[in-house]
């Protein structure tokens, strides 16, 4: 596919993408409260997560499976998204508290490479990003992100089972209440 196509593509998803985000944070963020769904069949949604591989912010594949293990949050967002804008911050916060415990946030961005390398950068992320463009849709839905909205954020145990989503922005304080007991 040419690079004009694909950039073509990629601006119409990414605007489709920011009228359901936008209208998804405004069905999900009720209130400082907002809890996260818990999923009736974890290991469904987790399995293809596991499976994916995508570059990195150097353009190196990933494999998804290598934190297989760990307690995982995994965000999809975008830098041109809002809501995502807003929480990204506080998950630098939650990965900082909680990194010698075995919690990993995994960023995989539904963007081009180089404006997520530029975002990274100044806002400081430390955790893994990858790049997953059109693709990283896809691979959100069948983690459960039902509304294919940014963000989505699913949360997977030791055991490889999403033990929560979250389609829309998602607080400091529902994701410390979830993601602590499970440390």
């Amino acid at each position: 596919m040419g690079k004009a196509i694909q950039g073509l593509l990629i601006g119409l998803v990414s605007l489709a993408a920011l009228g359901l985000g936008y209208l998804s944070s405004q069905f999900w963020n009720t209130g400082p409260g907002t809890a996260l769904e818990m999923p009736a069949a974890g290991n469904a949604g987790a399995e293809p997560l596991f499976l994916a591989s995508l570059p990195d912010l150097a353009g190196r594949p990933q494999a998804v499976s290598q934190w297989k293990g760990k307690v995982l949050v995994v965000n999809f967002w975008a830098t041109w998204c809002s809501p995502c804008r807003e929480e990204i911050p506080e998950f630098i916060q939650v990965q900082d508290k909680y990194r010698d415990r075995g919690l990993v946030f995994l960023g995989i961005a539904v963007d081009q490479a180089e404006q997520v390398r530029a975002y990274s950068k100044e806002v400081g992320i430390n955790y893994p990003v990858l790049v997953g463009e059109l693709d990283a849709m896809e691979l959100s839905r069948k983690a459960g992100n039902t509304l294919n909205g940014l963000p989505f954020t699913a949360i997977i145990d030791r055991a490889g089972r999403i033990v929560g989503t979250k389609a829309g922005r998602l607080t400091q304080a529902a994701l410390e209440s979830v993601v602590s007991p499970l440390l």
